[in-house]
């Protein structure tokens, strides 16, 4: 159920302050993190994994991308960063502050925007990336993923990693630390495989694709009006004072 208003292709999806959710503790511990929802659910949210290496679910999404890669919602960048010692053009975007911070030094670029701010290479990234519950930004899925097809070439691909198990919630939610202190509340969104696939058409996009790896969930979709693989693309990077376009 939807307690917030509702958001159409002409609105844009609320977009609060950003809560630092990677600020780390003296001695380089990564905190504790719950996402806690208006209604009083409370589930943790593992930072730890986030801020960690990539591990082999992670490899399996990744040996699909092809570069250009866009990862939206990268948090500290261990996609990105894997993604860059292997010589692919990739670029990362979050709103959390410490997130570029983090992610630059593991070695990845990361560009401090929302996903529905103007990004470098609109239209022409081979690969955009969705995972760690990323579908939920903005409450409005099949707003995000029309706005991912509008970032894709029309021969890209789209991974996407759904819940587990299946749902298709809206809610409206807050993070919060390990110490009770909370960020503002915004709506956010959960997506079984069968739900994101609804959205998904209702985006212009349909599957190819669907995998599931030590309890993990994901789906590869492309543009309806797409075929064969996206062309490769200059290095699309973030240059001093802004983007390289």
């Amino acid at each position: 159920m939807t307690d917030h208003p509702q958001l159409t292709a002409d609105s844009p999806p609320l977009r609060p302050e950003p809560f630092d959710l990677y600020s780390r503790a003296p001695g380089g511990s990564v905190p504790r993190l719950l996402l806690r929802t208006r209604g009083g659910g409370l589930s943790p949210v593992d930072v730890q994994r986030w801020c960690s290496g990539a591990d082999p679910v992670d490899e399996e999404l990744l040996r699909r991308c092809r570069g250009p890669v866009l990862d939206v919602g990268c948090g500290p960048g261990r996609l990105v960063a894997a993604l860059a010692r292997r010589g692919t053009d990739v670029l990362g975007v979050d709103v959390a502050p410490a997130a570029g911070h983090l992610a630059e030094a593991a070695g990845a670029r990361v560009l401090r925007a929302s996903v529905f701010d103007p990004l470098p290479g609109e239209g022409g990234w081979a690969t955009v990336i969705l995972a760690d519950g990323s579908v939920g930004i903005g409450g409005e899925p099949h707003l995000l993923l029309r706005r991912s097809r509008q970032l894709l070439h029309p021969c890209g691909l789209l991974l996407l990693e759904t819940e587990a198990t299946e749902t298709d919630q809206r809610l409206i939610a807050c993070w919060e630390d390990g110490d009770g202190r909370r960020g503002p509340w915004f709506p956010w969104a959960r997506l079984g495989v069968a739900a994101a696939l609804r959205a998904a058409e209702r985006a212009g996009l349909r599957p190819r694709e669907q995998w599931s790896l030590q309890g993990r969930r994901f789906l590869a979709l492309t543009p309806t009006e797409g075929s064969g693989p996206a062309p490769a693309r200059p290095a699309l990077v973030p240059a001093a004072g802004g983007v390289a376009l």
